[in-house]
């Protein structure tokens, strides 16, 4: 077991800034109105389950299309690079709206809204840098601040405010930003 506090703290905050949980409560308080209710449990297990299944099975995925990881992590740098775009400039670049009210934990909240296309593209771009535990950890330690957001959407957003929220987003955009550079500049290198 290779556990790294500083791995750990990074791969947290990677996936934290690409889920984007805070900046998400808007969405989340209006799946709210629209559902009536959100199980905030089972929105975090499933997308738990969905990010670690995704971490171990990825790789074999990609190797059977024949895909190194460093090739997966370029393209990763490349999605974290425009949500941290739509997070800093206050754009949509996509957006899926749809929703059912029978289904709201499950779809749209765990897939793709917090396990979608960014965190586990993410998750496979990390594989190529840290350890598999620190990540692993990473995800369940993300997992927990889901679920405690989720609990206490209503009152995050009275407190933080439309403000506050806009806020928060656009430092984490601009913490995204860098990481995508640094993501990109690390494993474009094993590629020439």
């Amino acid at each position: 077991m290779n556990f790294n506090f500083k791995e750990i703290f990074t791969a947290f905050m990677i996936l934290f800034a690409v889920i984007d949980i805070i900046g998400n409560i808007p969405l989340v308080i209006d799946l709210r109105k629209k559902a009536g209710h959100i199980e905030s449990g089972k929105a975090s297990f499933i997308a738990g389950i969905i990010m670690i299944a995704f971490l171990f099975l990825g790789k074999s995925l990609l190797t059977l299309i024949g895909i190194d990881v460093h090739s997966f992590a370029v393209a990763g740098a490349f999605i974290l690079f425009f949500i941290a775009l739509e997070m800093i400039l206050g754009i949509t670049l996509y957006k899926d709206e749809e929703t059912s009210t029978m289904t709201a934990s499950v779809f749209p909240l765990a897939f793709p809204l917090i396990a979608g296309p960014g965190s586990l593209t993410t998750l496979l771009s990390l594989r190529a840098e840290f350890n598999l535990e620190n990540i692993i950890i990473a995800v369940l330690l993300n997992v927990i601040v889901i679920f405690i957001v989720l609990k206490t959407s209503k009152k995050i957003e009275k407190i933080i405010g439309p403000n506050g929220i806009q806020i928060v987003r656009k430092i984490f955009g601009v913490i995204l930003l860098a990481i995508a550079v640094k993501l990109f500049a690390a494993n474009i290198k094993m590629l020439f």
